[in-house]
């Protein structure tokens, strides 16, 4: 499915009238039996109603003479009391089937949503994604079946009302309807602004969350900048918003429902007046009056229903238009692992143990992050063949990390081809092809809850025995000694409460859980001190000997121990081959070495470039090139 229409928040147009009632019904079509139910019980509800007016003139009739009115009195009890139960009943199957909508809605929301490509979701701002399924689904409530049981009933309703008055006396139902269309044209005019006022009050919600997840993302640096003021008066002014459309809206709505009360009171003026004329000339009885006014009263209920309906048409129409929006966005064909399953995941795990170790191959490859940016890649050429370890160095942008990216199918190239196996990553099945490989981040994202569930994150099926012993390989052993509930420990969100050279083990212990056949390590040792560095460099070069693993490594370490070397600047590869190699024919890489490496440091610097590794390591010594 291609993308269209846009992503970010703030662009939401208003989708053609057709194409909202086909979006609608497709939430509404599982349900129709049971909302039709409902609309029985409601429309029942409602003929009982309409049995009162006419009681009521048996009964006017019935006060001039001598015969008993307790039986009609009693059938007017029953009509209300019934009429009651039965519009109780139906309001509750609609209820219930709303929350049904909406816990349908959300669940395809979320699915489409943690399988967007990558692209689509460095556009958008996740607060905004967020909405979409909490604020903007709430809306669907009303408008797949309140809404359509309002118009469908009401208008019945109204029609059978109308018929009646004009048996009773089409001249009275004549006044009746030239008032209620004078008037209905006004409020027809009030309805797109409905729609308009409730669409940017859903933009401005969608701002709230997107601002509260930057803030909560990055909480110690807002505390630690002072910036509690600042992102609270940007969340304030993303409310104010919100709340200034949703007065517009409220505005406009409650105009359209006045309007019902006003058309109704006019026409009762209208209807008394010229009916108690009538009734003085003969024309009409004064039973007939009498039923006639209360038909009259008891037109405000279908007329309020068909308002009703057209009023929350132009809620949900502005919640469709943003949800039809996100399910427009671009999705990822994962395959039988979409689900989620364990046994998709054990398959891949097994798949995974039983294979040789992967080849990766770049034959010219070009490309870039949108078609409005510069190339990233310019024709990278590179083969690795497995087992071992490659290092990919170069100046920050030359493009290394892209290579990884491109290697899962975070994003598609431009040109040219990468290559797993000797096969083409796009004809791979994505489930496949992930399952095959283990990524270690730069910034090595923890999630919250405990740190078994992040362990076994990529490897559900793992046993007791292989945690533990990736919990020694990746110096894991000495923290869950230290934590209160062990492996069951929670680690707060994005795990506060970890290091970060304690995250950075955590997400190499889950990537080597996987018992990948590539392993993708990007700076994964960038936080850690010179022990933890020196250990999990050991295990990443024993691991090296069964598996292919690629890393993009800063630290001259990390890159004297590959096997080979890939130089790259600017969206090229300009040379291959070992540290030694390399430094004697590479002016680049020579100047990295001496520089970027830190070679030829003072024994008090430390080993990391500040600018690309992240948070230094107190008391981490320099190496010599080896």
């Amino acid at each position: 499915m291609k993308h269209s229409g846009g992503g970010t928040h703030g662009d939401t147009q208003r989708l053609p009238a057709r194409e909202t009632w086909r979006a609608l019904y497709r939430h509404f079509r599982p349900h129709r039996w049971v909302v039709a139910l409902g609309a029985l019980l409601t429309l029942v509800g409602a003929v009982t109603g309409l049995a009162q007016p006419l009681a009521a003139k048996a009964l006017v009739d019935r006060l001039g003479g001598d015969e008993s009115i307790v039986g009609i009195l009693i059938l007017l009890t029953v009509l209300v009391v019934a009429g009651t139960a039965i519009e109780s009943v139906g309001a509750y199957v609609l209820e219930r089937t709303a929350e049904s909508v909406v816990l349908a809605a959300r669940r395809t929301l979320v699915g489409r949503m943690l399988r967007l490509r990558i692209p689509e979701v460095e556009r958008t701002q996740p607060g905004d994604l967020m909405s979409r399924v909490t604020s903007d689904t709430t809306l669907l409530r009303a408008v797949t079946t309140q809404s359509v049981v309002s118009a469908v009933s009401g208008g019945l309703t109204f029609i059978a009302t109308i018929v009646l008055m004009g048996l009773m006396d089409p001249v009275l139902l004549g006044v009746t309807v030239g008032v209620i269309v004078l008037i209905g044209g006004a409020v027809a005019l009030v309805m797109p602004k409905i729609s308009q006022a409730t669409a940017r009050a859903q933009e401005a919600v969608g701002v709230i969350s997107t601002a509260l997840e930057r803030a909560f993302g990055a909480f110690r640096t807002v505390k630690a900048s002072g910036a509690e003021l600042r992102e609270s008066a940007a969340v304030q002014e993303a409310a104010q918003e919100a709340w200034r459309h949703g007065v517009r809206s409220a505005k406009w709505q409650a105009v359209a429902w006045s309007s019902v009360g006003l058309a109704v009171q006019v026409s009762f003026l209208a209807v008394l007046g010229i009916g108690g004329a009538r009734v003085a000339s003969g024309a009409i009885s004064v039973s007939t009056l009498v039923a006639f006014l209360l038909f009259l009263f008891y037109l405000i209920d279908p007329v309020s229903r068909l308002v009703e309906a057209a009023t929350q048409y132009q809620v949900g129409a502005a919640a469709i238009a943003r949800i039809v929006q996100a399910e427009r966005m671009e999705t990822e064909e994962t395959g039988d692992a979409q689900a989620g399953d364990a046994e998709a995941g054990a398959a891949g795990e097994v798949r995974a143990r039983a294979s040789a170790p992967a080849s990766v191959a770049f034959e010219d490859v070009r490309f870039r992050y949108r078609e409005e940016l510069p190339y990233v890649h310019h024709g990278v050429s590179f083969e690795v063949p497995g087992p071992g370890m490659t290092a990919f160095v170069g100046p920050s942008g030359a493009g290394k990390t892209t290579v990884f990216g491109l290697i899962e199918r975070f994003y598609e190239v431009s040109g040219g081809r990468v290559l797993v196996d000797g096969r083409d990553v796009r004809s791979w099945p994505l489930a496949d092809l992930r399952a095959q490989i283990g990524y270690v981040e730069q910034d090595a994202p923890v999630l919250a809850g405990t740190l078994r569930e992040n362990l076994l994150f990529a490897a559900p099926q793992a046993t007791e025995d292989e945690l533990a012993e990736v919990l020694v390989r990746a110096r894991l052993d000495a923290l869950v000694e230290r934590l209160p509930e062990d492996l069951d420990s929670l680690v707060g969100h994005r795990g506060s409460q970890l290091s970060g050279g304690e995250r950075q083990r955590v997400a190499i212990a889950r990537a080597l859980l996987r018992k990948p056949r590539l392993l993708l390590l990007d700076e994964a040792t960038s936080q850690l001190d010179a022990v933890n560095e020196l250990a999990l460099r050991d295990v990443v070069a024993e691991v090296s000997r069964e598996v292919t693993v690629l890393v993009v490594a800063h630290r001259l370490s990390t890159v004297t121990l590959a096997d080979r070397i890939v130089v790259m600047d600017a969206g090229r590869v300009r040379a291959v081959g070992t540290h030694r190699e390399l430094v004697a024919s590479d002016p680049l890489y020579g100047e990295l070495a001496a520089t970027q490496f830190l070679a030829s440091a003072a024994p008090e610097q430390d080993t990391e470039d500040g600018e690309d590794a992240g948070v230094r390591d107190a008391g981490t010594q320099p190496r010599a090139a080896t």
